[in-house]
């Protein structure tokens, strides 16, 4: 039952409960223009001081959550590119990646060639990536474009050794119409999802925010029911669903509407913030 953000739902008696936080970043804890507030900064503060353990858990690859770290104030375990990475901040070490094998995903490349030519492609493998010469890199990923470690190849090569993260694009077929069509030659034997960007992200079929969260809490023996989840874009909705508590800000997509147990204000209204400095009070009691 989805309740308003002012006051945010009380989570009551089962308060204490709660042990760890698993945030998403874009759209979510980071504003619209990519950085937080000095209320967030210390909202996360007051949460882990108060013993609460808090996760990043993001469509983000490595690199691009590395950027983000110093700035926001990021430290810890990161799950990077949908699940399919586990990234220690702290250390700059790649703990862990699932990849798409290479045949699954030249298979798809083929299919996505014949039924929507112009489609190209671009893919991350751990901390690697690279892109078809005719893939557009987007406004928001623009140091890419000069990125030396940029390596630019057909999808077939980029892919044969297996990805992280295969992301299909089309410049003129609208995202809800490319993500139908990936879904369908998907076949059932991968992953597919976005993230609000206009592309479809693809991985390896076992990998979801929520399969590696669970696989964190277990390392951890923390139960699903003692995690808090934040996110607003579809590819959130298997972490949202299996938390013990789901968290929407008021700028989620529909479907995350729809599950959320709370609705808090927007990423640019400071929402998560809002909810972490509840739990943070609730926490030391």
């Amino acid at each position: 039952m989805l309740t308003a953000w002012c006051p945010a739902r009380a989570l009551g008696e089962s308060s204490d409960r709660f042990r760890l936080i698993a945030l998403d970043l874009d759209g979510t804890l980071l504003r619209s223009d990519g950085t937080i507030s000095e209320r967030t900064r210390r909202a996360l503060s007051a949460a882990t001081s108060a013993g609460l353990t808090v996760v990043s858990v993001t469509a983000r690859p490595p690199r691009r959550v590395r950027q983000l770290a110093s700035a926001i104030g990021l430290d810890g375990l990161a799950i990077c590119s949908n699940g399919g990475v586990l990234y220690d901040l702290t250390s700059d070490t790649l703990l862990q990646q699932t990849r798409l094998s290479g045949e699954l995903a030249g298979e798809l490349v083929l299919r996505l060639r014949r039924a929507a030519p112009g489609v190209c492609f671009a893919v991350e493998v751990g901390a690697h990536y690279g892109c078809e010469p005719a893939y557009t890199i987007p406004r928001e990923h623009s140091s890419d474009r000069v990125d030396p470690a940029l390596r630019r190849a057909d999808a077939l090569v980029l892919a044969a050794q297996g990805v992280t993260k295969l992301i299909v694009q089309h410049p003129e077929w609208p995202l809800t119409r490319l993500l139908q069509l990936a879904t369908e030659h998907a076949e059932g034997q991968v992953s597919v999802t976005h993230s609000g960007s206009n592309f479809v992200e693809v991985a390896a079929l076992s990998v979801t925010k929520a399969s590696a969260l669970e696989a964190h809490c277990r390392e951890l023996a923390i139960a699903r029911e003692a995690v808090v989840a934040f996110g607003d874009m579809p590819n959130d909705l298997p972490m949202l669903a299996w938390a013990g508590h789901a968290v929407a800000v008021a700028n989620a997509h529909a479907e995350v509407l729809a599950i959320a147990d709370e609705l808090t204000a927007s990423n640019d209204e400071d929402g998560v913030a809002r909810v972490l400095e509840r739990l943070a009070r609730e926490a030391m009691g």
